[in-house]
């Protein structure tokens, strides 16, 4: 595979990296680096060992990956988006309390984010590819993307007129929609 379809590849991996780190930059009040950091390095890291797993399954993982992934995918981006719209909808006891995330909330989403990576390391052994070049584009693609949504994410979160808290959880959810539909 080709470096420029390799990029084009990678770049359509981690748009929901960049929905997900978005929708996580509304939920923030002040725009702290090192926890988006660390979301951004968790995309990126699962974006690129996801490909790897599925490269050495191999044919064996593929009916598997294609049944049940997307759904796998689907009730962990529900979980986080309806508790993300509770936590919206209820009345909070500190409105300046801080956006945190966790290292479950981390795993989750990452993982989450890079079912679909699985399967294309899967594809990538049938079609007998190189794995490694492909896994750090793909790894570096998601970090910095996951990294810019999470920016536009803050500045987005800060229309006065918009619940970002609920829009985020909303937005969790769409993807998790999106995963399912678009198989």
């Amino acid at each position: 595979m080709d470096f420029i379809s390799v990029v084009l590849l990678a770049v359509a991996l981690a748009m929901d990296c960049f929905a997900v780190s978005m929708a996580c930059g509304t939920q923030t009040a002040q725009y702290k680096v090192w926890p988006f950091v660390w979301l951004a390095f968790s995309m990126g890291l699962f974006q690129a060992v996801m490909p790897v797993i599925g490269w050495l399954l191999g044919e064996q993982c593929l009916s598997w990956v294609g049944t049940f992934a997307p759904w796998v995918a689907f009730g962990m981006l529900l979980l986080l988006g309806l508790k993300m719209c509770y936590d919206a909808l209820r009345p909070e006891e500190d409105p300046a309390k801080e956006f945190r995330l966790t290292l479950p909330q981390l795993l989750l989403l990452g993982i989450a984010t890079s079912i679909d990576a699985l399967a294309v390391g899967v594809s990538f052994a049938m079609i007998e590819t190189a794995i490694w070049m492909p896994v750090v584009v793909i790894g570096m693609v998601s970090y910095l993307f996951s990294m810019a949504g999470s920016a536009i994410g803050f500045r987005f979160g800060r229309l006065k007129w918009l619940n970002a808290r609920l829009f985020g959880g909303l937005m969790l959810i769409a993807i998790g929609v999106k995963i399912l539909v678009v198989r």
